[in-house]
């Protein structure tokens, strides 16, 4: 047993020093034939056979790091365990030797010779063991190193938690900046009607009689109000629910049928349009600039475009993304007063719907090697920010009228790529996050933890499904599970079938709808988790499924939209084509469907 495990403890550690020595020499997240194929693109732009092989290729290299980590993490506990069984192993040996072996004439010589060789052997394997050990840690913090380098400027710290964040104000009547400190309001008492409750309390600090008038004539609107709207990512509440009927079922974007208007966007984004009455909203990013775009809906016309820019504490140079993020993944959010949105240089800011800038702060620069991608949502005067980063986990509700803190709640996961969801459950209104390792629900008005579960890991994407009672969060290479949303919450059900990677799923009507990257589209009876349907697209999936009418409305990376009955026999109803790739969830008003493609922006009627 004891030459077993020295054996064994020898070889792990041998093979984590490696695996350190060649994360140094290979950047993470890096590849040499990626960079290629990159530069290839750039040759020929309109190749999408190229672009779909990048894509794979990226997804390759993302999954071998991940399972890296976990092979480290493994091999560092083995390496324990290993050294541990020897040392017993070693004390046991010695003892019973002691105890049996006759006593032989032995010199001093040769004693003395023998007591440095075990000295010398205990050294080298302690070194060994520690440089194991070391190569392990430094292994796992190597990639927080590597992007916490690409995401601020040289020289320039992320903000800390101690650290002061400004608020920027446009004043309406000078028409100019001024700087105050953020301070969190009071919390707002009584609890929250749901059609048409007051607002949060009032903060003295950082405010005027501009916007005391202001916060007294806007009016909160509630449930009902925001289903007739598109307000934010996957629609009202961030659902994937929408309310709105007759909306088409044919187009095709080439030769443009059914397309009532096509428009160029001007800066590319993952972020999906958001609409409030006859205004649709984008964002776009690259180096040269962050910007917020308005549009007529029913025209095209482009109503204004404002850049995001002159905040404090935004980075002097952009971060560093991966392309398939970007700068501006984030859907931006509005209540028909104001849309807000936010960057990858945690940048956030509010122009009203005239295009006038009302605030606008820098959450310090977020810790995320592939660029900040949770989206906003917008309840009772409160914008919520789910900014789970490098650093650690965070949870934001900032007032809309001034951008001032209400509430701020560090959390205790790690980073996450996905949006936060809304919830009426029970007698308040919840918002609620998926992460690694917890799914958790918190009160909407004071940021307060109602409830929590650690059943999820990895390099979380998809944003949680909710319906009749039951919360429903999955990720790749973790497991699907239904969670009755209370205090002591529990796991219902479980199932490791398919898991998404990037698209959230949806629940409507007792079905729950998974789509995974490889395109197959899932139906689960959402009481009992038992499979009713599987569907296989064909082609890769990065955009969320959407329900509209009774039918899943889901968008595939090349641009074609699978529409699909959303019942239990999960029927093709057409499968249109935009004519170039579309990677965003679609918006909804009026019987129209408002698609982002990779170059233009789409509205589609009958």
């Amino acid at each position: 047993m004891m030459q077993i495990s020295a054996i064994f403890s020898l070889v792990v550690a041998i093979l984590l020093v490696i695996n350190f020595l060649q994360m140094r020499k290979h950047e993470p997240l890096e590849s040499e034939t990626l960079n290629a194929l990159v530069e290839r693109l750039e040759d020929n732009p309109g190749d999408e056979a190229l672009v779909e092989e990048i894509r794979a290729f990226d997804l390759i290299v993302r999954k071998a790091y991940f399972t890296n980590q976990w092979q480290i993490n493994t091999g560092a506990l083995l390496l324990i365990i290993g050294v541990a069984v020897f040392a017993t192993s070693l004390i046991i040996y010695s003892g019973l030797r002691r105890k049996i072996e006759k006593p032989k004439a032995e010199t001093e010589e040769y004693l003395q010779s023998r007591q440095l060789s075990l000295r010398w052997l205990g050294v080298t394997g302690g070194i060994i063991f520690l440089l194991a050990l070391a190569s392990a840690w430094f292994s796992n913090t190597y990639i927080r190193d590597y992007y916490a380098g690409n995401t601020s400027p040289a020289g320039q710290d992320p903000v800390k938690e101690e650290d002061s964040i400004e608020v920027v104000t446009l004043s309406e009547s000078e028409n100019e900046y001024r700087s105050d400190s953020a301070t969190p309001g009071e919390e707002p008492e009584g609890a929250l009607n749901k059609e048409s409750s007051a607002g949060a309390s009032d903060s003295d600090e950082g405010s005027s009689e501009d916007v005391e008038e202001i916060r007294e004539t806007e009016k909160v609107y509630g449930f009902e109000e925001f289903k007739q709207q598109h307000n934010s990512f996957r629609g009202p509440f961030g659902q994937g629910i929408v309310y709105h009927t007759g909306i088409p079922t044919e187009w095709d974007g080439t030769s443009g049928q059914h397309v009532i208007w096509k428009v160029a966007i001007s800066k590319p984004g993952y972020n999906s349009p958001v609409i409030w009455g006859d205004r649709l909203f984008l964002t776009g990013g690259d180096d040269d600039g962050l910007i917020v775009s308005c549009f007529d809906r029913n025209s095209g016309e482009l109503l204004w475009e404002k850049e995001a820019e002159n905040i404090p504490g935004s980075p002097a140079t952009m971060p560093s993304t991966t392309d398939d993020t970007g700068l501006a993944a984030p859907t931006v959010a509005t209540d028909g007063y104001r849309v807000y949105a936010i960057f990858a240089t945690g940048d956030i800011i509010a122009f009203s719907m005239e295009g006038e800038r009302a605030w606008a702060r820098n959450l310090g620069v977020p810790q995320n090697h592939y660029g900040h991608s949770s989206s906003l949502l917008v309840w009772n005067k409160k914008v919520i920010v789910q900014y789970d980063t490098g650093s650690g986990g965070r949870m934001l509700a900032l007032d809309t009228q001034t951008g001032e803190t209400v509430w701020d709640i560090r959390r205790d996961n790690n980073i996450s790529w996905a949006s936060p969801v809304l919830i009426d459950y029970g007698d308040k209104i919840q918002v609620v996050t998926n992460t690694d390792p917890l799914v958790a629900g918190y009160d909407v008005e004071t940021g307060e933890e109602i409830w929590k579960l650690s059943v999820m890991m990895g390099e979380v994407g998809p944003s949680v499904a909710y319906d009749d009672g039951l919360v429903f969060a999955n990720n790749e290479y973790a497991s699907l599970v239904a969670i009755n949303p209370e205090p002591g919450a529990e796991v219902i059900w479980e199932k490791y079938d398919y898991l998404s990677e990037a698209a959230s799923p949806v629940a409507h009507d007792g079905r729950l709808f998974l789509a995974t990257s490889y395109g197959v589209l899932v139906c689960y009876d959402a009481k009992s988790g038992s499979q009713l349907w599987e569907l296989d697209l064909g082609s890769q999936v990065y955009s969320s499924p959407v329900i509209a009418e009774g039918k899943i409305y889901l968008m595939d990376n090349t641009g074609v939209m699978h529409i699909v009955k959303a019942d239990d026999t999960g029927t093709m109803i057409s499968q249109p084509a935009l004519g170039e790739p579309s990677f965003a969830v679609p918006a909804f008003a009026d019987g129209k469907i408002y698609i982002r493609g990779d170059g233009n922006l789409y509205c589609i009627g009958k």
